[in-house]
């Protein structure tokens, strides 16, 4: 299976350029597959450059995981990443997506500075 970038994520999402949209969509048609990572770039790239709120956000992402031509890297683990966000958008989503991708691997507690992200069942402030 062939795999997509952050660049086509965003395009596909945002609509923002015809002729890219299009190419992506041509590209994902025969199916792609999405790493975590590029999930995770996306959700930086919609909040930090395109000014979305986080659950502008969080429902693009969501909208990756019901994609029928795509394959998220670890769904479950995106999807479970995606909900802790909803619930807590202070935190960030790549910090969740941290906490998510420990707790799939057996590695908890995941140790944290980040104060909001320490609230989180599974993560420890030091």
């Amino acid at each position: 299976m062939r795999a997509v970038d952050t660049n086509v994520l965003v395009r596909l999402i945002t609509g923002d350029d015809p002729k890219q949209v299009a190419a992506a969509e041509e590209f994902v048609h025969r199916g792609a597959w999405v790493s975590q990572l590029a999930v995770a770039e996306t959700a930086w790239v919609l909040a930090t450059t395109y000014q979305r709120e986080p659950s502008g956000v969080a429902s693009a992402l969501e909208m990756l995981l019901d994609n029928r031509h795509l394959t998220i890297e670890d769904s479950e683990v995106v999807s479970a990443a995606i909900e802790k966000f909803r619930a807590k958008p202070s935190v960030g989503f790549s910090d969740c997506l941290l906490l998510e991708i420990a707790r799939k691997a057996g590695h908890l507690p995941l140790g944290t500075f980040d104060r909001d992200l320490g609230k989180l069942d599974g993560a420890d402030k030091l």
